[in-house]
């Protein structure tokens, strides 16, 4: 049978493997957007009079493109994408802290779990750090994505071809933005109300128990150590009765 921390992973597997597009695509705005290339070859297939000096570039000219301006926000764009990374492999180690160590239980309210991890401190004290590590990573890749908006809508005026030039830039940055609109929200509640709120379960969903492998667990430990103190102490028992039958056994002994 397939368990509940199974499915929990395969599904922040997959939502994250269809948000590498979106990153993808609304960070490297200068490869991606469709800008304005010259080409006199293109002529003939303007015989309208409708063509107006200028074709779509290819991604393989966008990324030759020579232009200093270009290669500036290029690199730029270069540079938000590995914040985008550095902080998604933060978002996937918080997420499968709580699914290792915390579960879900629709019959508790989301803040339940406040009051249940004060009984375990290491679990409580790792689960701040890793809200506050995630909040400030967050904060730091909002503020270099808004720097990168700046310089690519820049570009995109500067080498704007058609209407599609405008609407994609528009499209993949509203992609990214309300991942990063929803994230913030998710990294807000979870540092200001002490919880662990999901950033990849529907209607992000809030981790308010512990995780029932993990009690589990722990109860073994619990009683594995009772059983090994309950051993050592019969044995210290049992060394008295051995030492009185040995000097029952001996010649001469009352």
């Amino acid at each position: 049978m397939i368990s509940q921390d199974f499915k929990q992973r395969i599904k922040v597997g997959a939502i994250f493997l269809l948000q590498i597009y979106k990153v993808t695509t609304g960070t490297l705005l200068s490869l991606f957007v469709p800008q304005a290339c010259s080409s006199d070859d293109y002529l003939d297939d303007y015989s309208d009079g409708s063509y107006n000096g200028s074709r779509i570039c290819t991604l393989q000219e966008n990324f030759d493109n020579a232009d200093g301006y270009h290669k500036t926000v290029l690199y730029w764009n270069m540079f938000s994408m590995f914040t985008f990374f550095t902080y998604y492999l933060i978002e996937l180690r918080r997420e499968e802290w709580a699914i290792k160590y915390l579960d879900i239980d629709n019959n508790k309210p989301d803040n339940s779990l406040k009051e249940i991890i004060r009984h375990e401190p290491d679990l409580d004290r790792r689960m701040d750090k890793l809200n506050l590590l995630y909040y400030r990573t967050l904060l730091f890749n909002c503020g270099t994505y808004g720097i990168n908006l700046g310089l690519s809508a820049k570009l995109v005026k500067d080498e704007y071809h058609s209407s599609s030039t405008l609407s994609c830039f528009i499209s993949f940055a509203l992609l990214v933005l309300m991942k990063l609109y929803n994230s913030l929200e998710v990294a807000r509640q979870s540092v200001k109300n002490d919880k662990m709120t999901s950033a990849y379960m529907s209607e992000f969903v809030s981790f308010n128990v512990l995780d029932e492998d993990y009690v589990k667990a722990k109860l073994e430990d619990i009683l594995h150590k009772e059983e090994e103190e309950l051993k050592n102490e019969l044995q210290l028992e049992e060394i008295p009765i051995t030492i009185e039958s040995n000097r029952a056994g001996r010649p001469g002994t009352t």
